[in-house]
């Protein structure tokens, strides 16, 4: 990939900064993710208390999965983590594969990823 096809990249993706930075800050610029990954395929089935604020993490990169480590601070800043706090003591499914439309509960949306994976491997075999 040439540099000038690093600085369109990087202009679409909200790194005007890195313009006026050398080469490879516009590398690193590129390695920060605007969508969230996939942390899992299923969702975590979590235990919540009522009254206890929790942070679910949105952009799926922490390792204390599905709550947040903090880890978007270098690798999604534009991500937040999700507070909230649960009104009864219970047990929900909270989503790990970042793509819920009920954040931070599982809407079944992992179906969908799990599919679209499969398809990229079926095609990979007919290539």
């Amino acid at each position: 990939m040439s540099a000038s096809s690093f600085l369109v990249t990087a202009m679409r993706r909200g790194c005007t900064r890195t313009l006026r930075r050398p080469f490879p800050m516009v590398q690193s610029c590129l390695l920060s993710t605007q969508q969230p990954i996939s942390a899992a395929r299923l969702p975590c089935r979590v235990k919540v208390s009522a009254g206890k604020r929790y942070a679910w993490c949105a952009c799926g990169h922490s390792k204390k999965q599905p709550f947040c480590d903090g880890a978007h601070v270098k690798k999604a800043p534009t991500i937040l983590p999700l507070r909230f706090t649960p009104d009864k003591d219970q047990t929900v499914m909270l989503c790990a594969c970042k793509q819920t439309k009920n954040s931070p509960y599982c809407d079944g949306s992992h179906f969908r990823v799990i599919f679209q994976d499969i398809v990229k491997k079926v095609k990979g075999v007919f290539k």
